[in-house]
């Protein structure tokens, strides 16, 4: 994977700073062109300009140009699915220990921003293999990974189907460093997890409600081969700092899931007893029924506007090839015209 340096060039993705701070986001193109009220920038003005560079509209007015970092890219791309959101991509590669040459499993894939923080983790000597059930879903990811890598990293595989079926399928057991899960029901796949982690390994669920981060604990502890789970939950709160007024900002960004992580015991190992007040409710097959997409609330994105997600982040891969071809081309000492 390139360094994401250098000059900027057709079909890079810029993130211009406007006046009063506004932020905006686009991909060069030859004859592209920014059009607001306050004048047109034509994208060949920055093109090849250094990152970080201010070049002026046909107003006179001054542009902020940078690539965007992953958190920018992150939250500007296209999706299909919900995404996990950088402060808890942050916590998810510390707290579960994606370390580089890991061999990472991920389930599901989503719209690939946790697969990014992942990839970079694991290097280019480690493997992640992301778990997805949706089709449709793995080709906004893909198209997401390749748009902001600029090709599709080497270390990465989508397989598909369930989890449960799918890991004993294509895992050899005992050879993933570290599983991360961000499903509806994480605890259903719990043993197919349990045989394909090494020793020691981590196991991290990403959960968005009370209820299920109840639930995986107490399958966790009654399967008898993790350790004690450990549960958190992470909010990030911005602050305003100009001269002396230094407060905190009035919006922030609350809670957007829980994480909840274990690590695999050796084989016949008993975890030492934990003493805790016992609950006087314990979960029961009725409660499967509870599990489904509308009793918790999760949103289905319809099949219309996946399409038009599906267009635009293909449309951004494309767009992130040609690029990484003009580079290509340029370290050759040539260029694609030349047919070099």
């Amino acid at each position: 994977m390139s360094a994401p340096r250098g000059p900027f060039r057709y079909g890079d993705r810029v993130q211009l700073t406007g006046p009063k701070g506004k932020l905006q986001t686009i991909t060069l193109r030859e004859d592209g062109e920014l059009h607001t009220h306050l004048g047109v920038l034509r994208h060949r003005d920055i093109e090849g300009a250094d990152d970080g560079s201010v070049v002026r509209n046909s107003d006179g007015h001054e542009y902020l140009c940078l690539r965007p970092l992953l958190r920018d890219f992150v939250m500007s791309m296209p999706r299909g699915a919900a995404i996990v959101y950088p402060k808890d991509a942050a916590q998810i590669v510390t707290q579960a220990d994606i370390f580089p040459g890991a061999v990472v499993v991920e389930a599901g894939v989503g719209s690939g921003a946790l697969s990014m923080s992942l990839l970079r983790a694991v290097g280019e000597e480690g493997r992640l293999m992301s778990f997805e059930r949706r089709e449709e879903f793995a080709e906004v990811a893909r198209a997401n990974v390749e748009t902001f890598f600029g090709e599709m990293p080497p270390q990465w595989a989508i397989h598909f189907g369930d989890l449960a079926e799918a890991l004993p399928r294509d895992v050899e057991d005992g050879t993933v460093d570290r599983v991360v899960l961000d499903m509806l029901a994480p605890w259903e796949v719990l043993p197919a997890v349990s045989d394909a982690l090494a020793p020691g390994g981590v196991v991290l669920c990403y959960v968005a409600t009370a209820t299920q981060l109840s639930r995986i604990a107490e399958f966790l502890r009654g399967m008898g081969s993790f350790t004690e789970p450990e549960a958190t939950e992470t909010m990030v709160r911005g602050w305003h700092v100009d001269g002396l007024a230094v407060r905190p900002d009035h919006r922030m960004v609350g809670h957007t899931g829980f994480l909840i992580t274990a690590r695999k015991l050796a084989a016949g190992s008993v975890p030492p007893e934990v003493k805790r007040r016992a609950s006087k409710r314990s979960y029961g097959d009725e409660d499967q029924e509870i599990w489904t997409p509308g009793a918790v609330g999760d949103r289905e994105i319809t099949d219309k506007n996946l399409r038009k997600r599906i267009r635009e982040a293909e449309k951004a891969a494309a767009g992130a090839r040609h690029a990484a071809d003009l580079r290509s081309a340029e370290a050759e000492g040539g260029s694609i015209a030349d047919g070099v």
